[in-house]
């Protein structure tokens, strides 16, 4: 499949003057000829060479499908290229896009918007089609530079940002905690505790929120990962005195009565003052604290007199376009990528649904700037750090860390919990091979117990399933998420599976408890199953 989304890559590139629309002036690509189908309805004309009807599938996130078939409505009632989408809107959350467009790139959305720590992944996968010159010229003049460095590679720009907002930062109760103390980690946790209110925070199950006290520290957990997906090098400094420091601290929070490791909106119903959280639970925030809702940066922890400022991770969410092999039609799926990322449309949803705009014009709209959770996002942009490309098992590695520094007597305890992450780190460097991942052995991506044995590009590998409610798992990449090795490749042994309960992963899902063998062939992609 990979190979296929490569050739597609390469058709794409060598039409990608065809991609070169210019921004919001309304002009047509010149010299653009068709290849392969012609859409059908009006006929393409040397003033009108994208005219068409096109049928389109759109990947968008549950909450905004509506509004995007709205949008792309607007767009064949107003642009002057004769150009219509007969488009399919389907629910596919940023999150797993590349999980189920790899899956199946046949089925999968012509357009799609994805999580930026997606965007490696889908490079090295060829599903994402580079913009030609216009194109690009359009996201850097209306988007802020942070967003057009999160689609860009050697230079080339492959995706369209939509927001600027994929972060985190805190919710607080003002009829709880005072003003005074909002940049206070321990004035926060004594406010909590002694109104008898929690404080939500993500850490014993949430590496992307617990990294925030590292963070802080100045800390830093940068990956090499090659183009399989293996971690081949490793710069991270949380096992060091700075580190040390960062567990302290954390540990203040951890052993508070007042902590729930949740980031749920909903938190505030059932009494938590404060929630750390991103933009996308303002509106349910909004609707349980009314004029209560507070909205600011994280706050400050002091170890040893010395005061230390949360970070967190920010990133983008991002609109791509899957490589076609006809040129008239990569064109106009871009022009529509175009309006669709434009300051309209980032407007409308920040409207309905708050997403932050990536648009710098829509950024300074006085609904934007004057909105509460744009305001706190922006307080903590200073602090944040851009999420780049990471080990797959890295997060399940680093949220470990809080529950054994909880458990931690003293300081001595600390460090052995930072020792074992650096340890379970330094494991993961030059992993090679497959490991069968899943309910088996605890989703754990790194678990050299559950890798497939190899001969000849044939792996293979004898499982004892126990029963329980989610009896399934995948063929993965050692330390990866890889979804391409799962049910829609069992060929032998299809009836020992429920292929509908596998769902968006791919997920082999095994009807009975017992011990199989599973074999796959890493030529033909064919896996086989036997009941033992």
């Amino acid at each position: 499949m990979k190979k296929v989304l490569s050739i597609l890559l390469v058709l794409a590139m060598l039409f990608s003057l065809a991609a070169c629309g210019g921004g919001n002036s309304g002009e047509t690509p010149s010299g653009v000829t068709p290849s392969g189908e012609t859409p059908s309805g009006e006929a393409p004309s040397d003033d009108k060479p994208l005219a068409g009807t096109y049928d389109i599938k759109v990947w968008v996130a549950d909450a905004i499908t509506d509004l995007t078939q709205k949008q792309i409505d607007d767009f064949n009632n107003t642009n002057t290229d004769g150009i219509k989408f007969n488009a399919t809107v389907q629910a596919v959350g940023e999150d797993v896009v590349a999980t189920q467009l790899i899956t199946d790139v046949e089925a999968a959305g012509d357009i799609f918007i994805f999580a930026q720590d997606q965007f490696a992944r889908l490079i090295q996968a060829g599903a994402l089609a580079q913009l030609g010159e216009g194109a690009s010229q359009f996201v850097k003049e209306n988007n802020i530079p942070e967003a057009v460095a999160a689609v860009t590679l050697n230079e080339g720009l492959y995706g369209y940002p939509v927001t600027a907002d994929n972060g985190y930062f805190m919710y607080y109760d003002k009829s709880v905690i005072p003003e005074e103390d909002v940049d206070s980690l321990e004035k926060l946790i004594e406010d909590c505790e002694e109104a008898g209110k929690y404080f939500s925070m993500e850490l014993q199950t949430s590496a992307w929120y617990l990294a925030s006290f590292f963070f802080a520290t100045g800390c830093v957990s940068e990956w090499t990962i090659d183009d399989d997906g293996m971690a081949t090098a490793l710069n991270d400094t949380f096992d060091s005195p700075e580190g040390l420091i960062a567990a302290k601290g954390m540990k203040k929070l951890l052993d508070s009565p007042a902590h729930v490791s949740s980031s749920q909106a909903s938190d505030f119903a059932s009494g938590s003052a404060v929630l750390i959280c991103g933009t996308w639970a303002y509106d349910d925030v909004k609707a349980i604290l009314g004029d209560n809702l507070g909205a600011t940066d994280l706050p400050s922890f002091e170890v040893d007199g010395t005061e230390y400022h949360l970070g967190s991770f920010n990133g983008f969410k991002l609109m791509g376009v899957k490589p076609q092999t006809d040129a008239v039609r990569q064109a106009a799926l871009h022009r529509l990528a175009q309006y669709l990322t434009g300051e309209q449309c980032q407007l409308e949803r920040f409207t309905e649904r708050y997403w932050g705009p990536s648009n710098i014009v829509a950024q300074q709209a006085p609904e934007v700037a004057a909105n509460a959770g744009q305001i706190a996002i922006n307080l903590q942009a200073p602090y944040a750090t851009p999420q780049g490309q990471i080990s797959g098992a890295w997060w399940n590695i680093a949220k470990v860390i809080a529950d054994e520094v909880k458990d931690a007597a003293d300081d001595e305890g600390i460090q052995a919990a930072l020792d074992n992450y650096r340890d379970k780190c330094n494991a993961l460097i030059g992993v090679g091979g497959y490991v069968f991942v899943g309910a088996w052995n605890g989703w754990d991506n790194a678990d050299m117990t559950h890798k497939l044995t190899e001969e000849d590009g044939v792996y293979t590998i004898t499982i004892d399933v126990e029963e329980s409610d989610y009896m399934g798992g995948r063929i993965v990449t050692a330390t990866n998420w890889d979804t391409d090795h799962g049910a829609a490749q069992v060929t032998t042994g299809a009836e020992l599976i429920d292929v509908e309960a596998g769902g968006g992963d791919n997920n082999i899902v095994f009807k009975e408890a017992g011990n199989y063998t599973v074999t796959w062939n890493a030529d033909t992609n064919v896996i086989e199953i036997v009941k033992n």
